[in-house]
């Protein structure tokens, strides 16, 4: 297992050294995570924003092109799984615990301190919404869905291996079997580890809020790596049954879950004004989104710091994502269109992400500006963990309403855990789609280890920092993979053509 495979051998050393690091260097780690961040944002927020950007655009041009209609495997390949069950496999897989820990705490974040103007105001209230669904909508899933499609296009189509190097085929060549195709995999590899210990911290932070909250448990350290064991062991064991039963039947019940509490929050929650706040938030989002994607505020400092501290970050931390998400989208979308691919992965899970913070974060608004409700906004401000229970506290069945939000994030917990081992594995085991179990449990132990020193070098400032400057290259490998991309397409799309042309010759002449 290890003898063979560089690529493994070399990620769990940078991995393991990391952790190591984390320890050993704990106090320094928190003291220097400010100067790191500060360095990141500064010189290379610009290219965050522009990248980005042009990926959200490169993603719509594919859907309505030519190419649209090419499928993502033989033309003869059907998908696996049913459209329902891989667009909740998508959006457990995506979005995860962040979901559910910034579904209150975020909106009401941006209504008292919004990025221009003064807060707690009519004003602040629609910019939050605004803002909330322009980290939480087109940006993160196009980064998502680039990766994706290139490793779906190149694995099932032109039979290459499932790893990230393979998306600059077009590029490299075979070079991709050699050190720089495996440089870019263990670069791919690292910083999905990162990204998967991070959620796993913040899951653990979160659930072990809901537990003080709800029961009076002490909200410590110790409570927290008591969850991420257990979380450990739960998402192992699921992640060991593979895709088709643990991940696909988590996915579902996951979906169920998140769907059934927006619908009771909206039934007995302002409906109408939920209603006017998704449609009101989607069009002022739609209408300005050029406008925030390019928003540096050069001479205005207090509005750069907000930009760096939220959009900045955000884009970093989907970052981190981007391989994981983007390989296990590719191994569940065999058989899809780029059309349908697009569709899919671009649009579903954006109105589902503003459907729920429409619901959560708008009736989180609506508490404090029109019921005027101060409280709940100096819990949020306070802290940000106990924001959704504080939320959920002024609702009819509060008790039960936080357990299934815990539940939620246990099971939301799972699935991003499971799903990023089962492509960890996948990645360090030359592409194999049916990675070793083995390989599978110690990428389970890594990410454990890590996501306690995360727990233990400061929480959710130190993970903010570690996530921007680790995933800081990797934006420069997206705008690459986007080249290389449209560059075999193109290729493929001119010699079908040719192609047809010389059939048709044949047949005429």
């Amino acid at each position: 297992m290890f003898k063979n495979n560089l690529i493994l051998r070399v990620s769990l050393i940078i991995s393991l050294s990391f952790m190591v690091f984390g320890i050993v260097f704990r106090e320094w780690l928190e003291k220097a995570a400010p100067a790191f961040l500060s360095f990141n944002v500064n010189y290379f927020g610009p290219i965050y924003l522009v990248v980005s950007l042009l990926i959200v655009i490169t993603s719509i041009y594919l859907m309505f092109s030519k190419y649209g209609s090419i499928k993502l495997g033989k033309d003869s390949d059907q998908p696996e799984f049913s459209t329902l069950s891989w667009i909740s496999m998508l959006f457990a897989a995506g979005m995860g615990i962040g979901l559910v820990f910034w579904a209150t705490a975020e909106p009401v974040m941006h209504y008292t301190s919004p990025p221009v103007g003064e807060g707690l105001t009519s004003e602040s209230a629609e910019l939050s919404i605004k803002y909330t669904f322009f980290h939480w909508g087109l940006h993160p899933w196009a980064l998502f869905g680039l990766v994706g499609l290139g490793m779906a296009y190149f694995q099932f189509r032109k039979n290459l291996p499932a790893r990230v190097s393979s998306i600059f085929y077009p590029v490299l060549g075979d070079r991709i079997y050699g050190p720089w195709g495996k440089t870019i995999d263990i670069y791919a590899i690292f910083i999905t580890v990162i990204g998967i210990a991070q959620a796993f911290g913040l899951g653990a932070i979160q659930i072990s809020e809901g537990a003080n909250f709800l029961w009076g448990f002490s909200n410590t350290i110790a409570v927290s790596m008591i969850i991420i064991i257990v979380g450990t062991i739960l998402f192992m064991i699921s992640a060991l049954t593979g895709v088709n039963r643990g991940i696909k039947y988590l996915s579902n019940f996951n979906m169920l879950l998140a769907l059934s509490l927006m619908l009771f929050i909206f039934l007995i929650g302002p409906t109408k004004q939920i209603i006017d706040i998704f449609i009101s938030g989607t069009g002022s989002y739609l209408s300005d989104i050029l406008t925030m994607s390019s928003q540096l505020a050069p001479f205005n400092g207090d509005q750069q710091n907000w930009v760096s501290n939220w959009t900045i970050f955000y884009l970093a931390w989907w970052l981190t994502w981007a391989s994981f998400v983007g390989a296990f989208i590719s191994r569940i979308s065999k058989g899809r269109t780029i059309r349908e691919f697009v569709i899919a992965v671009l649009f579903f899970p954006t109105i589902l992400c503003f459907i729920w913070f429409s619901i959560f974060g708008g009736a989180g608004i609506h508490l404090i500006h029109d019921l005027g409700n101060s409280m709940l906004g100096d819990a949020v401000n306070t802290d940000v963990t106990q924001a959704l229970f504080s939320f959920l506290e002024y609702f009819p069945l509060s008790s039960l309403t936080s357990a299934l939000m815990m539940l939620l994030c246990l099971v939301f917990f799972i699935t991003s855990a499971d799903s990023g081992t089962f492509v960890l594995a996948m990645f360090s085991s030359e592409g194999n789609i049916n990675p070793d179990n083995k390989i599978k449990f110690i990428w389970g132990l890594v990410i454990f280890c890590i996501s306690a020193v995360f727990i233990l070098a400061g929480g959710l400032e130190t993970i903010k920092t570690v996530v921007i400057v680790v995933s800081t290259p990797f934006i420069i490998f997206m705008l690459f993979m986007t080249y290389t991309i449209l560059k075999a397409l193109k290729s493929e799309f001119k010699y079908s053509k040719v192609k047809k042309e010389e059939e048709v010759k044949s047949k005429t002449g």
